[in-house]
Formats: C-alpha cells, structure tokens, sequence
C-alpha cells in the first residue's frame, strides 16, 4: 500500500499536502480500499469554513456511504470538479487526480502524522 512521504496523514485517514495557495485535502489509499468503488462524491462549496475534525463531504461506494473530515481548518478554496464526472478518480489516484478539496490554512498540526507515523498507525489499527 502506498503512503507518500511527502504528505501528513490524519487518523481518519484523510492526507493534505501544502500548495502555493493552500492545503490540498484526499483520503488515503487505505480508506479508499475499505470504501470500495466511489460511485458518487459530495463537496462542500467553495467560501464553506470549516474546522479540524469538521465534516467536508461525503463518498458513496458501492458498499457505503462515508463521510471525510477536514485535518484541519480553514475555508475551502477550491474543489475537484472532475470528481462529478469521475469519482472513481478517488480510486484510482487517491494521492493525485482524486484529491477532493484544497483549504487555506497549514497542514501541520498536533494530530498530523508523518507518512511512517501512519504506516505504524495502520499497523496498530489492523492487527
């Protein structure tokens, strides 16, 4: 399973990565395999404040229906358009085309974990 160690990580398996103008916001690619095929995505608007732990949307799969939380706090800048037309894009590249919405804000906080805090996280979490 792939965990970038580029990125920080949240224990509700949400990643961010800092960009020019903001945090980009996705779900790992361990959340995406325990949702199964992601046939629908709901985003928040773009102006919502939001803040840590707040949810930001909601992922249909063909098993269930989740929702994602925000690591962090901030307003949302941006959202991933082509996850209207293709949210299995989630699936498929969670880490780069699937990302879900860019936030002002950091990404480090307290609860940020780094790419090998989250392997030893997954590891504890699944036995």
């Amino acid at each position: 399973m792939s965990i970038p160690a580029d990125l920080f990580y949240a224990r509700s398996h949400e990643w961010t990565r800092v960009d020019d103008d903001g945090v980009v916001i996705g779900i790992t690619e361990y959340a995406q395999d325990q949702l199964g095929e992601v046939v629908y995505v709901e985003l928040p608007e773009v102006g919502t404040a939001i803040d840590a732990g707040e949810e930001l949307g909601t992922l249909e799969s063909v098993k269930a229906v989740s929702e994602f939380l925000s690591p962090i706090a901030g307003d949302v800048i941006e959202i991933n358009d082509r996850l209207e037309e293709e949210p299995n894009l989630v699936n498929e590249d969670p880490y780069g085309d699937g990302w879900l919405v860019k936030i002002s804000g950091s990404a480090e906080g307290d609860s940020a974990l780094t790419a090998e805090e989250y392997a030893a996280f997954l590891e504890e979490e699944n036995g």
